[in-house]
C-alpha cells in the first residue's frame, strides 16, 4: 500500500468519466425531475473520482487508518443500489447481492479480490437497472417494502436516501483520490 502522492493523471476516460460531460442538474424541475439529476450527478461524480487512477492504485486504503478504497466503494454502491431499488422497492430478490454475504457482510470492502474494472462494469449495470426502476415507478409515492421493519418506504425516501449515499461516498472518494495522486475537485 503505497500513500504517497504520484502525479494527476493527463486525461481521463471517456464516456462517464469526462467532467464536461456530466450533466448538472436542472434549477428548475418537478420533484421526481431534479432528484434523479441529482443522483445521477452524484454518480457521475463517483465515476470522475475513479477515473485515471492507475489499476494497481484502486485498491490502495490511502487514507489510514481507514478501510476505504475506491474499488471497495464501487463494490458498496453497486450493492447498495440494489439493495434499495431492485430488492426493497422492486421486491426483486432473484439475484444475491454480488459483494455481500450474511457470513461475509463487509466483503465489499474488504475483499477486494477481482478487478476493478469488472467491478466498475457491475456498478454501472446495476446503475443501468435502478434507472429503469425509477423511470418505470408510477409516482415517488408508490413503495416498497423496507426488509429490516416490514414497513413500506417510498420511492421519495429512497431516492433521498440514495442521494445521502452517494453524496458520504463522494466525500470518501475525494479524500482517496486526492491522496492517491493528488487531484481534487470534479
Amino acid at each position: 500500500m503505497t500513500t504517497e502522492p504520484t502525479p494527476p493523471p493527463q486525461h481521463l476516460s471517456p464516456a462517464w468519466t469526462d467532467a464536461e460531460s456530466r450533466t448538472t442538474p436542472p434549477l428548475v424541475g418537478d420533484e421526481r425531475e431534479l432528484l434523479t439529476a441529482f443522483l445521477d450527478f452524484h454518480r457521475e461524480t463517483f465515476a470522475l473520482k475513479c477515473a485515471g487512477v492507475p489499476a494497481e492504485r484502486l485498491s490502495d486504503l490511502a487514507v489510514p487508518p481507514s478501510g476505504l478504497s475506491l474499488h471497495g466503494l464501487v463494490r458498496h454502491l453497486a450493492g447498495v443500489e440494489q439493495w434499495w431499488l431492485e430488492i426493497q422497492f422492486a421486491g426483486d430478490e432473484s439475484r444475491p447481492l454480488q459483494f455481500y454475504s450474511d457470513d461475509d457482510p463487509d466483503q465489499d470492502f474488504e475483499r477486494l479480490d477481482g478487478d476493478f474494472a469488472e467491478a466498475l462494469a457491475v456498478w454501472r449495470a446495476q446503475v443501468e437497472t435502478s434507472r429503469r426502476i425509477v423511470a418505470e415507478a408510477p409516482s415517488l409515492d408508490a413503495t416498497g417494502i423496507q426488509k429490516s421493519t416490514g414497513q413500506p418506504v417510498s420511492l421519495r425516501r429512497i431516492l433521498l436516501g440514495m442521494l445521502a449515499e452517494y453524496a458520504r461516498h463522494n466525500g470518501h472518494a475525494d479524500l482517496l483520490r486526492e491522496r492517491i495522486d493528488g487531484s481534487t475537485g470534479y
